[in-house]
């Protein structure tokens, strides 16, 4: 069975070129209005715990556009919001649609989906990763940078789930990665670990720092995730007071090369993890990032449906 969960485990080194060329060749037709209905008939359910714009839209129009159709369900529409067992909402949803994608906290449950069901199953964001938002990331920096390889992104902030996933791409597509996060906030060493075996292979390098602008330093692409993430919200004021030397602004990306772009995989919390005049300014490509988590993640689902 073809999921996809886990960057480090669920996509090869070279699969990963391959999964690019995809989501670029699918953007291309959507532009030029080709159809492309690769998945006519397929079904996917669409399991939100987790309010989402991007991740809802991207999968729903993205299966509407690969011919096939999408179930949209809230804990608050199925049965997992009254206490059934992802063990028995894996088999039922197992004998009806063709695919899961589910956008949750514990990242179990997300694994539990794939263990005891029968059909793939898509992580859409857990607590712990984000890697459907990596192919979008890395399909953007290609694009404005023609290459990956050699390249380094700097992340700066949290050590969440989006910088853990970016650990794992990163190291996969032979881009050098630093992450400047606070001691206490910084990623795991599972993941750290997890790059430096991907990096022996690919020649990437990884950095880990408490020094923001160490990390930006020369850097191609400057990063950066919301301070506050779902389920922090009583955490924001200390938060603030811990994140506030992390912020992305025209002083941090002055290290950076002068040609760096700027992405944040949003929503965006303007004067807080990164300044208007970045966002907003033209060394941002986030709303480019954006609209490419449609066709990154039709690569994904064709990937899967047809792979398994």
């Amino acid at each position: 069975m073809k999921h996809f969960i886990d960057f480090h485990e669920d996509v090869g080194i070279d699969e990963l070129n391959y999964l690019l060329d995809i989501a670029s060749d699918m953007k291309a037709k959507t532009k030029a209005g080709i159809e492309h209905h690769y998945l006519n008939g397929k079904t996917l359910a669409m399991i939100f715990t987790k309010s989402s714009t991007r991740t809802r839209v991207s999968f729903e129009v993205g299966m509407y556009q690969l011919g096939g159709h999408s179930l949209f369900l809230s804990n608050n529409d199925i049965q997992i919001g009254r206490g059934e067992t992802i063990h028995d909402t894996a088999k039922v949803l197992s004998g009806m649609v063709d695919g899961i994608m589910i956008r949750t906290f514990k990242h179990s449950d997300v694994t539990d989906l794939a263990k005891y069901g029968t059909i793939p199953v898509i992580n859409g964001l857990t607590d712990d990763q984000h890697p459907t938002q990596m192919l979008a990331d890395l399909l953007t920096i290609k694009e404005h940078k023609g290459t990956l390889k050699g390249l380094k992104l700097a992340y700066v902030g949290d050590g969440n789930n989006v910088a853990n996933s970016l650990l794992q791409a990163c190291s996969k597509a032979g881009m050098d990665i630093a992450i400047g996060s606070p001691k206490d906030y910084t990623c795991p060493d599972k993941y750290v670990k997890q790059a430096q075996e991907d990096a022996a292979v690919t020649g990437s390098k990884i950095l880990m720092t408490d020094d923001p602008f160490e990390a930006a330093s020369d850097a191609d692409v400057i990063y950066t995730d919301t301070w506050t993430s779902m389920g922090q919200e009583d955490e924001k004021a200390k938060r603030v007071q811990i994140f506030r030397n992390y912020q992305v602004n025209t002083k941090l990306m002055g290290v950076a090369h002068k040609d760096a772009i700027f992405l944040h995989c949003l929503p965006a919390y303007r004067g807080y993890e990164v300044t208007e005049d970045v966002i907003d300014g033209p060394a941002s490509v986030v709303f480019d990032e954006a609209e490419n988590r449609l066709h990154a993640h039709k690569a994904i689902l064709v990937n899967c449906y047809l792979n398994s």
